[in-house]
């Protein structure tokens, strides 16, 4: 029987809810293989704080080309069109040394009745969601099955973050998946973060990356699309 949604809110990087171990930005358990889609049962929808152990974005196996070619490892603090790609070192967990070309291709506004699927009752009224769509491609050696490229947060017109919300289980608004099998080097896949604007006269302005290595203190800002 499927279980109705239920779940909590939370800025992206101070909630307090811990649901897998974090070593460094992008590391955490890696998803086991899904079932074949005959025999799967229907995945449970929930939603949590966004945080940094709890990637607030998903992944699709029909993803468009990323924008432009690979080139130099993006820098700390690094401003792109939406559109432009950034290339990206990338450790997951024992997964190390990969290296993806990261691209935003677009931030859309969604409805409030979006939300209504995800039992979030008053904690989003009047709140306004927004999609952060974009693109992963692998252009390194490493395998990166299974891993999940999260760290995608929404930045409101006046740079303060957005309210995000991470889903676990199938929200179509925003699918929620790691990488599928296979993903080597040339793979692509497509991605979602969740954003909330706190009133329709405000909106998401722009989407910040801030996985490792950019999330390190020592190393500053994230790579920003706006």
């Amino acid at each position: 029987m499927r279980r109705a949604a239920t779940g909590v809110i939370g800025l992206a990087v101070a909630g307090t809810l811990t649901l897998t171990g974090c070593k460094n930005g992008n590391e955490e358990t890696p998803a086991a293989p899904a079932a074949p889609a005959s025999s799967a049962p229907a995945a449970d929808q929930s939603a949590a704080p966004a945080n940094p152990s709890t990637p607030a974005g998903g992944y699709g196996t029909d993803a468009p080309a990323a924008g432009g070619a690979a080139g130099a490892t993006a820098k700390s603090g690094q401003v792109f069109k939406i559109g432009e790609t950034a290339t990206v070192p990338f450790d997951y967990g024992k997964t190390k040394g990969g290296t993806i070309a990261l691209t935003v291709t677009a931030i859309e506004k969604g409805s409030p009745a979006d939300l209504d699927a995800l039992k979030l009752g008053d904690q989003v009224k009047g709140k306004i969601p927004y999609y952060i769509r974009y693109s992963v491609k692998n252009v390194g050696t490493t395998d990166l099955s299974f891993t999940t490229v999260g760290h995608m947060k929404g930045l409101l017109g006046d740079n303060t973050e957005a309210q995000g919300v991470s889903v676990i289980g199938k929200f179509e608004k925003c699918p929620n998946e790691s990488l599928p099998k296979g993903f080597t080097n040339g793979q692509q896949a497509t991605g979602c973060a969740i954003a909330l604007a706190p009133s329709d006269q405000t909106k998401v302005a722009s989407a910040e990356y801030w996985g490792d290595p950019y999330n390190s203190l020592s190393k500053g800002k994230g790579l920003v699309w706006k």
